[in-house]
């Protein structure tokens, strides 16, 4: 499918319950589609909902009303109506995901963090993390640190660990949530690269870049969300 995400009328809100149950609509009527080899950036001011609609597309939030179509295994799935079991499989194989933060695991090294998603999909330990090591390289993080939980690192050095792991599958659709937004210069142009990688490879990618140069280095065009945000919010 040339177009492997469509999102279709979705509608979010949030219910304050400790306020009486007034709801505070997010995003009205989100309308848009990437295409493979497309890399298209949500535009617009803080807190007008960009981060919320990265997290529906990947399940984290539920969606009041619409349609989040991913292409998976040759068929169209929902992800406003999937099933959890459904939702973890197009995770595993199709919809990828680089958020602000890693999620560090205890006593598990940097190289292992990394190579999970490939393991997770039947590749062999030895092959992935060799794959992990090529990537953490790239990304200039110090052989050093390979071998330590992340959780010591700094927010940069966790940062391109989080990078290299969301980097390292062959997912066909790839979210970026401020992937440099840590990074320093000589990094910010190495995602740059890799992301252009991903383009060529087909990937449809769709992220966050409040970094005006790694915006305009990586953006085919940019999605103004300012378009799809509500005016106020609705008693319920």
């Amino acid at each position: 499918m040339a177009t492997p995400l469509v999102v279709s009328e979705v509608f979010k809100s949030f219910t304050m319950h400790l306020r009486d149950g007034i709801k505070l609509p997010v995003v009205n009527d989100v309308n848009f589609s990437v295409a493979s080899g497309e890399c298209v950036v949500l535009g617009g001011p803080s807190g007008i909902g960009k981060s919320s609609i990265l997290k529906m597309l990947y399940g984290n939030y539920a969606v009041d009303a619409g349609q989040i179509l991913v292409d998976h295994k040759d068929r169209l799935v929902d992800i406003a109506r999937a099933d959890p079991r459904t939702v973890l499989d197009v995770r595993r194989h199709t919809l990828g995901y680089v958020s602000q933060f890693l999620r560090t695991v205890p006593r598990v090294s940097a190289l292992d963090v990394v190579a999970e998603p490939l393991v997770a999909r039947g590749i062999a330990a030895p092959e992935a993390r060799d794959k992990a090591a090529e990537l953490l390289a790239k990304l200039n993080l110090p052989r050093e640190l390979w071998s330590l939980p992340p959780a010591t690192f700094s927010g940069g050095e966790q940062q391109r660990v989080n990078i290299a792991r969301g980097f390292i599958t062959s997912h066909r659709i790839l979210l970026l949530d401020e992937p440099t937004a840590s990074l320093d210069a000589v990094n910010r142009r190495v995602v740059v690269d890799m992301i252009a990688d991903k383009k060529r490879e087909g990937v449809a990618l769709l992220g966050i870049f409040h970094d005006e140069e790694v915006r305009e280095a990586v953006a085919d065009r940019v999605l103004d969300v300012s378009q799809f945000s509500p005016r106020k919010a609705v008693a319920a």
